[in-house]
């Protein structure tokens, strides 16, 4: 297992220059009036800019194009934004116990440890994309990354319990549905601190319907923390002429000892 995530983390430094000498990003195929923010504007919103338009990118096999940077595409403060219409959180005595014993300054994330999935940090993020992999790239936090093989492998064995998980992905036409397994349990869904166990299991159907947009429709299997599945749904939007910046969360932070109170709302 050791060897097997040394040698992912060996690739991603390897493809993420190939990927860009060879095929370039999505976003420079953005058009001209997709301009960057002015220096010290606040990264991460994406407010006062517009969504760019175009044709969804392809790769050389005909398949979508997801690279690029982007910004947003899952939940920050609570997961029950992206309900799906007819969908519902249901949580077992279990999990809301936790959630009403959890305060924000607790916030795995607010104290720079990855997001997991679905939970997006809100900085922005590089998708890069071979024929064999797709790697996210994350500025927020550790500048971890998370990697998705889509080479028709089964999922490990026995792999062991992380942040991000065990991702396989297939196409479903222009769909990449990626199955994930094998979390660990630490991190949260969102600021108001909806839990998961280990038993975790979320099935995400990623689209890009057109050059600017990146869907992400997620359903959240845990029969240990919700009493049946449900899904939700966030859109990614691509952020042309930026690039990842190096931000160490851990540098200097003071943030989470100045969080007070319960990390979501009475329940």
């Amino acid at each position: 297992m050791k060897k097997h995530f040394a040698s992912a983390a060996m690739t991603v430094v390897a493809l993420t220059a190939a990927v860009l000498l060879l095929q370039g990003p999505a976003d420079s195929q953005a058009p001209a009036d997709g301009k960057a923010p002015p220096k010290g504007a606040p990264k991460g919103k994406g407010k006062g800019k517009a969504r760019p338009t175009g044709p969804t990118p392809r790769m050389a096999d005909g398949k979508p194009d997801f690279s690029g940077i982007w910004n947003g595409g899952g939940p920050v403060g609570d997961i029950a934004q992206g309900l799906m219409p007819g969908e519902e959180i249901s949580l077992t005595p279990w999990s809301k116990k936790i959630m009403d014993t959890r305060l924000t300054k607790d916030d795995p994330e607010a104290n720079c440890l990855p997001t997991g999935v679905p939970r997006i940090a809100p900085y922005p993020w590089r998708i890069l994309q071979t024929q064999t992999h797709i790697f996210y790239l994350f500025e927020g936090n550790i500048h971890s990354f998370r990697q998705i093989f889509i080479d028709g492998r089964p999922h490990l064995k026995d792999a062991d319990p992380t942040w991000y998980g065990d991702s396989i992905g297939t196409w479903d036409g222009d769909t990449l549905v990626v199955d994930t397994v094998a979390f660990n349990d630490k991190f949260w869904f969102d600021f108001s601190g909806h839990p998961h166990s280990e038993q975790l299991h979320t099935i995400e159907r990623i689209n890009r319907p057109d050059l600017g947009g990146l869907d992400i429709e997620t359903q959240i299997i845990d029969p240990v923390a919700y009493t049946k599945p449900f899904k939700i749904k966030f859109t990614a939007t691509l952020r042309p002429g930026e690039e990842l910046m190096e931000y160490i969360c851990q540098e200097n932070q003071q943030d989470a000892q100045h969080l007070q109170g319960p990390a979501g709302p009475p329940r």
